[in-house]
């Protein structure tokens, strides 16, 4: 990761497919354990999972089923999968229709009092727009909970839209895509935030001028 030493930030935006993954996983776990401002977005979101899963919580090839559909840790996977996990039937698989399984259009998000995410926003519930098909698996909710991983966005039906890490400088991840409602003039909240995180984490690195 000799690469990224001396970033001001790490952005790892959204996605589909396998190409790069683990390369941006170890991206994703430089800039958690060297507190540089991280923001995902979707994919980024779900990558940040997935690395939190494998060197945090101790759960050995934790992935998303879209990249290894036999992961004995699915952290990420369709809603039905993790749903028909304790039900049993298998609605769908990689060969069916792929448009009804995507989370499309805008959405209402409940943001956590104390978070990132609504120091940001500075409100309670926010309107973002998704597209994807993945989500994060709820039957492993408590277990990142309590494994220090904030919560601190979710739908209104309960599916994991925002996370983020206590103690650390900035780091937060998005479900949704704040790039699809920012505009050139207006910007967006979370851009602003990470910009601001990057520019005091860049003067965090500089040197201090000797004085007379």
């Amino acid at each position: 990761m000799h690469a990224l030493k001396g970033m001001d930030a790490i952005l790892v935006p959204g996605g589909f497919g396998e190409r790069g993954i683990e390369g941006k996983i170890q991206a994703v776990r430089y800039a958690r354990e060297n507190g540089i401002p991280y923001l995902g977005i979707c994919l980024g979101m779900q990558l940040a999972v997935i690395e939190y899963g494998r060197h945090v919580l101790g759960l050995e090839n934790a992935n998303s089923t879209e990249f290894n559909r036999a992961t004995p840790h699915p952290v990420i996977a369709m809603i039905t999968e993790w749903e028909d996990a304790a039900r049993g039937a298998q609605l769908r698989d990689e060969a069916s229709a792929k448009g009804g399984t995507m989370r499309l259009g805008a959405q209402a998000v409940d943001l956590g009092q104390g978070t990132i995410a609504r120091e940001v926003y500075g409100r309670d519930e926010i309107q973002e727009r998704h597209r994807h098909r993945y989500e994060f698996n709820n039957t492993y909710l408590d277990r990142y909970q309590r494994g220090g991983l904030k919560i601190s966005g979710f739908s209104k039906d309960g599916l994991v839209e925002i996370v983020e890490l206590p103690g650390h400088p900035w780091f937060l991840a998005t479900q949704f895509h704040p790039e699809f409602t920012s505009t050139p003039r207006g910007g967006h909240p979370l851009f602003t935030g990470f910009v601001k995180a990057a520019r005091a984490h860049r003067a965090a690195q500089m040197p201090v001028a000797a004085t007379a």
